[in-house]
């Protein structure tokens, strides 16, 4: 039997090579995990309310795209969030979660083709996997672009030979970044869509965890984008209540941008989508138009922030996250430290070279471990300071 190759050069994901490296050997203390980004916090008390009324409409085939009521609380989420007014109708569609929108958009948009050769995606390094897989399934290529200190853990794609830029289709970028949690600013989204406009590409802007920061709420791509009265087009806007509302079961994500790019997605989605149940569409409906929680949510990650900055702040290297809920730790090397870590404590975190490609001999990640802060607080704090005590003292 034939298999195809497309895929044969990832490496495995980054959890089973995890478990790799750690299962194979015992736990020195209570097991705590500290790897994976999944909300902990609690979701609003009605959202299963919502699901036991409207549980009926589980006999009913959901529309692929989201209910009309969906698609406008979506809009009135960014025309309040970012000062952005889209059409319902025509610049939304609901997804899965980003990661499978981040994954379709490049299957619907991305050309065969740029100016006649195989093209470009450009993504972060390190970065979310699905952007590479993405990249190979619609036969691009993908180039990574270093992400770390030296650059605020913002890729310079200005700083790539013209040729490269020439072929870029499409580019990736994640803000607040996973893993550093480091924040765009405005004139960061200013160049890259200048750039963009420049060479003729589209930005996929990965913005997940906008709605964790510390004091100011990160300014959004297509919220600039319109200031710079660009090519509807030109952005694309990925979110979801996974993060933002601890919702991460539900799976209610959206996409937005252009009319045409939003067609093409939906498109590809009446063919391949699985919609969200419409009793869950319900729920969405409610928990995109509600801050309240959101704002008791973005206080406790505060607070873990500021018992992160107490115990590790005096760690050489240690840089407090703009946003988000993970923390980017540098070490010696990423799976030694992981490893010493779960024999010597027990506590579970992630080498930061999983999360990253080797480009001329160099990985970013290596000299880094992922710490997420997702546990109750008094449990992150006990897993820190067993961490700085395994690693730092």
């Amino acid at each position: 039997m034939d298999f195809p190759e497309r895929f044969s050069n990832l490496p495995e994901y980054a959890f089973p090579r995890l478990r790799g490296l750690l299962d194979a050997h015992a736990a020195g203390g209570d097991v705590l995990h500290m790897t994976i980004g999944e909300p902990q916090h609690d979701f609003p008390d009605w959202v299963l309310d919502i699901i036991t009324k409207h549980g009926k409409e589980f006999r009913k085939y959901p529309p692929n795209a989201g209910s009309p009521e969906l698609l406008a609380s979506i809009a009135g989420w960014i025309r309040r969030r970012f000062g952005v007014t889209v059409d319902a109708a025509t610049q939304i569609s609901t997804v899965n979660g980003t990661r499978e929108g981040l994954y379709n958009a490049a299957m619907a948009l991305c050309p065969e083709t740029k100016g006649g050769k195989q093209p470009v995606v450009l993504t972060p390094n390190p970065f979310y996997q699905v952007y590479a897989v993405a990249a190979l399934s619609v036969g691009a290529e993908p180039v990574y672009v270093a992400a770390d200190a030296e650059n605020g853990f913002m890729p310079d794609y200005a700083g790539l030979p013209v040729d490269v830029l020439n072929r870029t289709a499409i580019a990736y970028i994640c803000s607040p970044s996973n893993p550093q949690g480091a924040v765009a600013s405005r004139e960061y989204w200013q160049d890259l869509i200048t750039l963009a406009e420049k060479y003729d590409f589209q930005i996929f802007a990965d913005e997940c965890y906008s709605e964790i920061y510390r004091d100011t709420p990160p300014v959004g791509a297509l919220q600039v984008a319109r200031e710079m009265g660009v090519d509807p087009e030109r952005v694309l806007i990925f979110h979801s209540l996974s993060k933002r509302s601890n919702l991460p079961g539900l799976r209610s994500g959206f996409v937005a941008g252009g009319p045409q790019s939003i067609a093409r997605i939906k498109k590809l989605r009446d063919f391949s989508g699985a919609p969200l149940p419409l009793p869950l569409q319900r729920v969405a409906e409610k928990v995109w138009a509600d801050e309240a929680h959101v704002i008791e949510n973005r206080a406790l990650y505060c607070e873990k922030f500021d018992i992160a900055d107490e115990i590790l702040g005096d760690v050489a290297g240690y840089q407090s996250p703009e946003a988000g809920f993970f923390l980017w730790l540098p070490v010696d090397d990423g799976e030694a430290a992981a490893l010493k870590l779960w024999q010597e404590t027990g506590v579970r975190v992630l080498p930061g070279a999983y999360l990253s490609r080797d480009v001329d001999g160099r990985n970013p990640g290596h000299n880094y471990i992922r710490v997420a802060m997702v546990a109750p607080k008094q449990e992150m704090r006990q897993g820190l300071m067993r961490l700085k005590r395994c690693i730092y003292s």
